[in-house]
């Protein structure tokens, strides 16, 4: 079992397990999790972020088996950020999933896109002389910039200076299939965007599902920006409050 630096909250069920975005850590939730005004939460640094184990290979899967023993059988509901949020498709299937809700999945992907990403994983991590500065590479890869600190789980003290936590290897879990996985679920799914999302439009949604949410005045990273809306306009989330 995957080693997971995991926060929670709450207590009534059921349970909603909130995953984050590449490069990102669990602490992008916090608000999220006020939010959710004593509904069960998790929310985990996923494999090779923050707090939690790297993975000798990443891919979708991998990554979805490596949360999926949060996974509550008497009752989740799975929210995922971006690339979290393709992982939660992932987990669409097992015992206890009632729904699933993908915020802010970027869909459709270009062949120079997908090789710029492998490029990137293949790259060794860099190496900082200060924490700051890895704090602030931090902020950029997870598109956080002005938007939230650094959490401590971001970074790490290396040889030569600070490093971050992040396993840029994960970068190259290639393209996403979100139409198969889509297809797959056996389970309600929501897609969502921020109205001012650049990583996908409307557009990209339509293409894929018949309605979906968008999130008036907010970007990518939505839950960051403004929780409460988050939780108030996705109705998965929404009825748990009732």
């Amino acid at each position: 079992m995957t080693e997971l630096r995991v926060l929670r909250g709450g207590g009534r069920g059921p349970t909603v397990v909130l995953l984050h975005g590449l490069g990102a850590t669990a602490d992008v939730w916090d608000g999220v999790g006020q939010a959710l005004a004593g509904v069960s939460w998790v929310a985990p640094d996923l494999p090779g972020h923050g707090g939690s184990a790297h993975l000798e290979e990443y891919t979708f899967a991998a990554v979805a088996a490596a949360v999926a023993p949060l996974v509550d059988p008497a009752g989740t509901v799975v929210v995922g950020h971006s690339f979290g949020g393709v992982v939660g498709l992932h987990l669409a299937g097992l015992p206890g999933v009632r729904a699933v809700v993908g915020v802010g999945i970027k869909v459709s992907w270009t062949p120079a896109e997908l090789s710029r990403a492998s490029d990137l994983a293949a790259r060794p991590g860099s190496v900082f002389a200060s924490r700051d500065e890895a704090e602030r590479r931090h902020l950029r890869i997870a598109g956080l910039d002005g938007l939230a600190a650094a959490p401590g789980a971001a970074v790490r003290a290396v040889p030569g200076g600070w490093g971050l936590a992040f396993d840029q290897r994960a970068f190259g879990v290639g393209e996403p299939g979100v139409a198969a996985l889509l297809a797959a679920a056996p389970v309600p799914v929501l897609l969502a965007r921020g109205e001012h999302d650049q990583m996908v439009s409307s557009a990209d949604l339509e293409a894929l599902v018949p309605e979906f949410v968008v999130l008036p005045g907010l970007g990518h990273n939505a839950q960051v920006e403004n929780p409460a809306a988050v939780v108030n306009q996705l109705p998965p989330l929404r009825v748990l409050l009732e």
